[in-house]
């Protein structure tokens, strides 16, 4: 059976439209210009894998029909990236038990400061909260009966990650490939990678150095996501080389 990475979110930190902007990309109708915080769903065999947990969980769950989340996935401790943890606790009601979630020891960290009910053992806390398991990613993991690849990478002075599986890999909040992990990246159908805008950042790729990666990835086919309001999604890929694009909300990647 294929695997399928659903991009949920494909907004920078602000997302787009940005409050309080009338420019022509916050303003466009274009549905794909309407970008809530990076999030993705990596579905097989019955299961569903999320990446991230952003502000707009519950109202990306809702969109795309997401009904079960079988593991989750961090990619760092970024508040976009992490700050809708607190929805999940409807997915713990519906399928009748705790959910593990998988970071790094910084970013298991972090969730326990910001999320301290959802992790505390008080049995006297007064309102539904998260049934949560933690786990230190450490290397490939096996999820479901398929091999999870865990990506580091760069995102300025942080390190986080990205994950594959199979053929499909999503590399997000980076502005930096260590050789080592650019093995990890060879022979993918389709991979998923941060491309912010066309001016320079110091923490993601701009839109040029993110091409540039992907050229020397070689992906059958590459989506940039993280975008800002700079990047009209027509216009941006009027531009783009053959087989490279933008990813919107709700856009869908198959492979084995």
């Amino acid at each position: 059976m294929a695997i399928r990475l659903t991009i949920l979110g494909s907004g920078t930190s602000h997302g787009v439209p940005m409050i309080g902007c009338e420019c022509a990309v916050c303003a466009s109708d274009d549905p794909r210009d309407r970008r809530t915080r990076t999030s993705a769903l990596f579905s097989y065999d019955g299961h569903n894998i999320l990446i991230d947990t952003g502000p707009e969980l519950r109202l990306q769950c809702l969109a795309h029909d997401i009904r079960r989340v079988d593991a989750i996935l961090y990619t760092h401790f970024h508040a976009d990236h992490v700050a809708g943890l607190d929805d999940v606790r409807r997915f713990n009601w519906l399928q009748g038990g705790s959910l593990t979630v998988y970071g790094d020891a910084g970013t298991l960290a972090r969730l326990r400061q910001m999320f301290s009910y959802a992790f505390d053992q008080d049995p006297g806390y007064p309102s539904a909260k998260p049934e949560l398991e933690t786990a230190l990613l450490d290397g490939p993991l096996e999820l479901f009966g398929r091999t999870v690849v865990p990506i580091p990478l760069r995102h300025g002075p942080l390190g986080v990650y990205g994950f594959r599986v199979g053929k499909i890999a999503y590399c997000v909040d980076c502005n930096s490939i260590p050789d080592k992990s650019r093995e990890l990246l060879s022979g993918l159908d389709a991979l998923i990678l941060d491309g912010l805008r066309h001016r320079p950042h110091p923490t993601h790729f701009n839109l040029e150095q993110a091409v540039a990666e992907a050229r020397r990835i070689g992906a059958k086919r590459t989506y940039f996501t993280h975008i800002a309001h700079e990047l009209g999604h027509a216009a941006t890929n009027a531009e783009l080389p053959p087989g490279m694009e933008l990813a919107y909300d709700g856009l869908v990647c198959e492979a084995d």
